[in-house]
């Protein structure tokens, strides 16, 4: 189906939109599709500085499209799944960092899509869930990026029990970045958004690289890396143009 995801850009910004409010932004293989295709021309064009992924109508998403699991075969469900592997990896390998705009609810898959976003900002009355486990099929892959989000107590309770727990409660177990009131949901995001963008998008693609390899390291090992990249990355005519431009200002 067309348009299932909108691509606009404002300046330095992308807007993605799931498209599907009379299905709850129900994750089909199409629109998966259509996701993972968006997020790789935004980083092979590097027209924009900085992606946000939100949803239209009533919630962000419900996660995936369950009518379209129940009637699918093993090729079907191999072609849905691996297209959602495809939205992480490609969230996670572009240069730009990706917001989440999360309003209403953000459920199992779209959960997993909040959790894989770097940063996240939720209206008040949004509700998130690992509910899989509700209709028999566990959480798997969404427990793999909530479960690094939070602590692995928080992500088992949610995983494990299948219940919704409140925007607040997401704030506090570290699952989104900011709360605010429905009504300045889009102005504080594009506010976020607009913070990152006033950055350089060398600086932004090597930051975010250099941020998520060395969380997978000991303390050691991610200070030994972090040491040879700043070195390297001190001597770049942009970290000199910068830094001159700062010494003069002051």
């Amino acid at each position: 189906m067309e348009n299932e995801v909108i691509y606009e850009e404002r300046e330095e910004i992308g807007i993605i939109t799931l498209n599907r409010p009379e299905k709850r932004n129900a994750l089909s293989k199409s629109m998966l599709s259509q996701l993972a295709d968006i997020l790789h021309k935004i980083a092979d064009e590097r027209r924009v500085k900085v992606a946000i992924i939100k949803g239209a109508g009533k919630c962000f998403s419900s996660g995936h499209d369950l009518k379209e699991v129940l009637n699918s075969d093993l090729h079907d469900a191999e072609e849905t799944f691996e297209n959602i592997k495809r939205v992480m990896i490609a969230i996670r390998e572009a240069p730009q960092p990706v917001i989440a705009q999360v309003h209403g609810y953000a459920l199992a898959a779209g959960c997993q899509l909040v959790a894989a976003c770097d940063l996240a900002v939720a209206s008040e009355e949004t509700k998130f869930a690992l509910s899989g486990i509700n209709v028999g099929l566990f959480c798997f892959t969404p427990t793999v990026f909530v479960s690094r989000n939070i602590s692995a107590k928080r992500a088992f309770e949610m995983a494990f029990t299948g219940e919704m727990i409140t925007a607040q409660e997401a704030l506090e177990w570290g699952l989104v970045n900011k709360v605010v009131p429905k009504e300045k949901l889009e102005e504080e995001t594009m506010a976020l958004a607009k913070k990152l963008a006033r950055h350089s998008l060398s600086v932004l693609e090597t930051g975010k690289k250099f941020f998520y390899r060395q969380l997978d390291l000991d303390w050691e090992n991610a200070l030994e890396y972090a040491t040879k990249t700043i070195i390297l990355w001190s001597q770049t005519e942009e970290v000199k143009k910068g830094i001159m431009a700062f010494l003069e200002k002051k």
